[in-house]
C-alpha cells in the first residue's frame, strides 16, 4: 500500500475533514503520514516540494501550479468568511496604505486579497497568525490582518474592524471567497491523484456524518479555543464546496487571473485539476 505525506493545519475546520483519513475510517489503497502545522507553514513545505498532499492558501496555489494541482474536495471557499482588517483605535481605510500591519504570512490568501484591495500597502510585518490580535492590541503595529477564529474573537482584544476583505471580494466579483485548497503533487500521476480526491471527500463526508465522533480530535489540536468557536470555526468553513468544489472553482480561477494581472503570482499553463478529463468548464473573467 503506497505511503504519503500529507500536511493540514490544527484549525478546526482541518482536523474535522481529515479525521476520518488519519484515523483510518476511509478504505482505499493509499496510506498517509500527517504532518500538522499552521497554513503559512504548510504553504513553505510545499513550494520545498517536501509534502505529497497539502492543504495550501489559494495565494501559495498560485505560486506552486506547475509542480501541484488542486484537488476537488477539500477547498475552504463561501461567503462571509473573509479576513478582516482590526485595529485599536478607527483609521480611515484611505490611510492603511502608510501605516504598519501584521499579516499572517505572505503566501496566505489573506494578503493576497490585501494586496489586490490596494497595491499601495506594503508595510507589512509577517507573524504566525494567532499573535496578531495581541500585537495590535499593545500597539505594535497599527493594523492586523487576521483569519481563522479571529473573526469570533477580536473583540476580547479591544479591537474594531476596519475592514471586510471577504466582503469586499463579494462586492467586487460576486463570487464566494476562496481561501484554500488541498493540493497533490502532479507527479503522483492522475490515478493516485484521484484515489486521494475520492478519499478525502469520503473523510469530509465521515466527518458530516459522525461529527460527535470527530470531536475529540478536533479539540485535542485546537489549542485554547472553547467549543461555541470550534463550532463556529467549522460552521463557516466547511461547506458544500468542501465536499465538491464545483463551480467555486471559478472563484478560483478569477483570483488567480486577478494576482496575474499584476504579477503578484507567475504565469502557467498547467491545468488547475490533474487532467483535462477532471477539468471543469473552464470560463474566463
Amino acid at each position: 500500500m503506497k505511503k504519503l505525506s500529507l500536511g493540514y493545519s490544527p484549525c478546526p475546520n482541518d482536523t474535522f475533514i481529515f479525521y476520518a483519513l488519519a484515523h483510518k475510517k476511509v478504505r482505499g489503497s493509499l496510506e498517509f503520514s500527517e504532518t500538522l502545522r499552521d497554513v503559512e507553514t504548510l504553504n513553505r513545505m510545499a513550494r520545498s516540494s517536501e509534502l505529497d498532499v497539502t492543504k495550501v492558501s489559494f495565494n501559495a496555489f498560485g505560486h506552486l501550479r506547475d509542480d501541484y494541482c488542486l484537488l476537488r474536495s477539500g477547498s475552504a471557499l463561501g461567503r462571509g468568511c473573509g479576513p478582516l482588517i482590526v485595529a485599536k483605535k478607527r483609521i480611515n481605510i484611505e490611510y492603511l496604505a502608510g501605516k504598519t500591519i501584521a499579516i499572517p504570512g505572505k503566501m496566505t490568501t489573506a494578503y493576497l486579497l490585501l494586496q489586490l484591495f490596494d497595491p499601495g500597502i506594503t508595510k507589512v510585518v509577517e507573524m504566525p497568525f494567532d499573535r496578531i490580535m495581541n500585537a495590535v492590541s499593545l500597539g505594535t503595529v497599527d493594523a492586523g490582518l487576521i483569519i481563522h477564529e479571529g473573526r469570533f474573537t477580536y473583540p476580547k482584544y479591544g479591537l474594531l474592524e476596519l475592514l471586510d476583505l471577504g466582503e469586499w471580494w463579494e462586492k467586487e466579483t460576486g463570487l464566494p471567497i476562496p481561501l484554500g485548497g488541498i493540493i497533490a503533487k502532479r507527479s503522483l500521476g492522475a490515478d493516485i491523484i484521484n484515489e486521494v480526491d475520492r478519499m478525502l471527500k469520503n473523510s469530509v463526508e465521515f466527518a458530516f456524518a459522525n461529527r460527535s465522533m470527530t470531536r475529540g480530535y478536533v479539540r485535542e489540536h485546537a489549542q485554547e479555543l472553547d467549543d461555541e468557536v470550534i463550532e463556529q470555526h467549522i460552521g463557516l468553513y466547511v461547506n458544500d464546496y468542501t465536499l465538491d468544489i464545483r463551480d467555486g472553482i471559478f472563484a478560483v480561477e478569477k483570483l488567480l487571473n486577478m494576482a496575474k494581472r499584476l504579477n503578484l503570482i507567475p504565469y502557467s499553463d498547467k491545468h488547475i485539476f490533474a487532467s483535462t478529463a477532471a477539468k471543469y468548464h473552464q470560463h474566463r473573467f
